[in-house]
């Protein structure tokens, strides 16, 4: 699955009309996504196609989600199953299907081609889902290596599938929709060229189809329309192809539609029979021959083709050649650099001259040309002045980190990533305003970065706001926070305005994150000590608190009137090096220094506390009721002095101050020490652990 990004339908975790829960994002296009989610009700993963707000109201898309959803009348394990289509409460139509875990074919192509037999028995599992699919008078039209998906990667387990909207943007592989035309033009039927198809279209490509996957390469049928309906007009070139594969292409893929196989069962039947063992071609070429597969030839005297040929020459046809090619529609072009700095343009130019503006004006902005033959010429342009509209767009976005600009009719979309949140205000606010003028709408989708966003990068900013001591950053899984990632800090304050000084400061930087601080207010006095605190790492010891009359623990730190503190600090029984040093400072001002102390003057660590099953557990303030017995022990009850209370526990590698302290001092003359200590750098502090009580009528 693909990572998560700020500007997708819908996010992970979502559960759409009470039941489908979103895993994640499978594929990305220029009219919707896919998703993987899972139906909380039976538990079956299904795929869901969600096409964009803005095109669930556009005719022409509900009618090829319509379409689509036609499917859902056929049940064969060879053709993906649709189950509901609907639309969510904010006016995304999606529709739901099989979640299909395999390869596309086009897998097999991009790798470099598969052995004749796996493309015999992908044909054979393809074909007998296109007889359900015939059977109810449905014809795919867009049949291609990447609307098969070979599940677990098995060619006998094939399933046609149709991700269309998921990948109008695809390089390479141009799916064009419009009252003249609908398909790929590398394996779309030349009657296709031309606004008709008929079943034995879908036979024609999945011909063209095995012989592209076979080749490992996607057919090249020329960079214009006119280029193309010459292409598809002669046989396709099968050369070096074997047999019997060969000639099952060469059948598939006639330019006549009356001398392909009658339909797909008979399609089904032969390979059937190809698969067998001690089959070949001879017996191939004699099969199809009986069963009526032999092309009708139409002959022309060669006076009339000569007279022809003349009438073509002098440009007789010219105006009726033109009428011919397709119209696209809607009108498209998709072009971008991406963040490692390919450049990617695809889509139509109305005639040579604004095709060499686009192709110019791009590789300006871009700084290198973009692949060549990815500009065709096509009928249909929504505006004499597409490649000046085209030339503004590509200025406008050009000063993003990356971008894709996806234009088609007269919208408009720019999705891409600026460096801060200033620059993709920026960029939203000129883009909209140009694409308005020029009469288009726009549809934007900007991130606001950076991209990556270390910790030492808002450390750096933390710092000179830092009013109570050390401002901790929770650092990211994977090195640097990625868009749409928490960034979570933690510590303490000395008021309510700090709150909101951090969170003024760090929002500009953050682009698209969102920033959880977990700050406590402290007052002035614990604010002292706090701020002069080392900044050694926590842990790996931990301050527990619990209570004298009751075993249960107090996970929240919170003490009323009457209650009596018992506090234990744990630490791996590994961890025996040093001293360790422990004081309260309370609310009122005071600082109980709890160990060591005059009563309790021993504080090796490797001899304080009890081992249990690899935990060193040591005890420093003790339930009243010991406290009366044994004065070494220190205890204590809340009484009606209020407020929080920090307990602060040091490992040092000498004892942290050369003799001992009072049991109670002020909060002032030990920070004043602590400072000096820290000064003459003679103690080093290995580990730190400190926690709050906060006591409450």
């Amino acid at each position: 699955m693909l990572d998560p990004l700020p500007g997708d339908i819908f996010r992970k975790g979502q559960v759409l009309n009470n039941t489908y829960e979103i895993e994640g994002v499978l594929g990305r296009g220029g009219t919707g996504e896919v998703y993987r989610a899972s139906n909380r009700i039976t538990g079956r993963v299904v795929a869901i196609k969600a096409l964009k707000r803005e095109l669930s109201a556009n005719a022409s898309y509900l009618e090829l989600m319509k379409r689509e959803e036609e499917v859902r009348s056929i049940s064969h394990d060879a053709v993906v199953r649709y189950t509901d289509c609907s639309q969510t409460g904010d006016g995304h139509v999606y529709l739901v299907m099989d979640y299909v875990a395999g390869i596309p074919l086009s897998e097999w192509l991009e790798r470099g081609g598969a052995s004749p037999r796996d493309l015999l028995v992908v044909a054979h599992r393809v074909a007998e889902g296109l007889v359900a699919t015939h059977e109810r008078k449905i014809v795919h039209r867009d049949l291609s290596p990447d609307n098969i998906i070979l599940r677990d990667g098995r060619p006998e387990e094939a399933v046609i599938i149709d991700f269309g909207i998921a990948k109008d943007s695809t390089a390479g592989a141009r799916t064009i929709v419009g009252n003249d035309f609908a398909g790929k033009y590398e394996y779309a039927a030349p009657e296709q060229m031309h606004g008709q198809a008929e079943p034995r279209s879908d036979l024609y490509a999945l011909g063209a189809s095995l012989l592209a996957t076979f080749r490992g390469k996607i057919p090249d049928v020329g960079r214009s329309p006119g280029e193309v309906i010459r292409h598809k007009e002669r046989r396709l070139d099968t050369s070096g192809v074997p047999e019997p594969l060969k000639t099952l292409i060469d059948d598939l893929t006639q330019p006549e539609p009356a001398q392909r196989p009658p339909g797909a069962a008979a399609v089904v039947k032969e390979i059937a029979r190809l698969l067998q063992p001690g089959s070949g071609a001879a017996s191939h070429r004699g099969r199809s021959e009986k069963a009526g597969w032999k092309p009708w030839l139409v002959l022309l005297p060669l006076g009339a083709l000569a007279a022809i040929a003349g009438l073509w020459f002098f440009g007789a046809f010219g105006d009726w050649s033109r009428t011919a090619l397709p119209i696209a529609s809607p009108y498209k072009l998709v072009a971008g650099v991406d963040g490692q700095g390919r450049a990617t343009l695809i889509g139509f130019a109305p005639d040579a001259d604004q095709q060499e503006a686009i192709l110019s004006k791009f590789t300006q902005e871009v700084g290198h040309a973009p692949p060549d033959g990815t500009l065709t010429l096509a009928d249909g342009a929504p505006s004499v002045r597409w490649a000046e509209d085209m030339a503004a767009f590509f200025a406008l976005a050009a000063p993003l980190e990356e971008w894709k600009l996806e234009v088609a009719d007269r919208t408009v979309r720019l999705t891409g990533l600026a460096g801060d949140i200033k620059g993709r205000e920026a960029a939203v606010t000129r883009f909209a305003a140009a694409a308005k003028e020029a009469g288009y709408q726009p549809v934007l989708r900007i991130a606001a970065g950076p991209r990556d966003l270390a910790p030492d990068q808002l450390k750096s900013l933390l710092v000179p706001l830092e009013t109570c001591g050390p401002l901790t950053i929770q650092p990211p899984q994977t090195g640097t926070y990625p868009l749409g990632a928490m960034v979570s800090i933690r510590g303490n304050v000395a008021s309510s305005k700090d709150i909101h000084a951090v969170q003024q400061a760090l929002a500009p930087h953050l682009g698209d994150r969102e920033l959880r601080f977990d700050a406590t207010v402290l007052n002035s006095q614990l604010c002292v000590v706090q701020e002069l605190l080392p900044d050694a790492k926590q842990g790996p010891m931990t301050i527990v608190l619990g209570y004298g009359d009751k075993s249960e623990p107090n996970m929240s730190g919170i003490y009323s009137v009457g209650d009596n503190p018992v506090i234990d600090v744990l630490a791996p029984a590994t961890l025996d090096e040093g001293y360790l040093w422990v004081a309260i400072a309370d609310v009122t001002g005071n600082l109980f220094n709890v160990l060591p102390n005059i009563k309790r003057p021993n504080h090796a660590l490797a001899d304080l506390g009890t081992l249990s099953e690899g935990m060193r557990s040591i005890r420093v303030a003790y339930p009243t009721a010991e406290g009366a017995v044994d004065p070494a022990k220190l205890s204590f009850a809340v009484d009606s002095t209020f407020g929080r209370s920090l307990i602060i526990v040091l490992q040092t590698n000498e004892p942290l101050f050369p003799e001992l302290r009072p049991t109670t001092e002020s909060t002032k003359s030990f920070a004043e020490d602590l400072r000096a200590v820290i000064a003459m750098r003679r103690v080093s502090v290995l580990s730190i652990a400190t926690r709050l009580i906060d006591t409450r009528n």
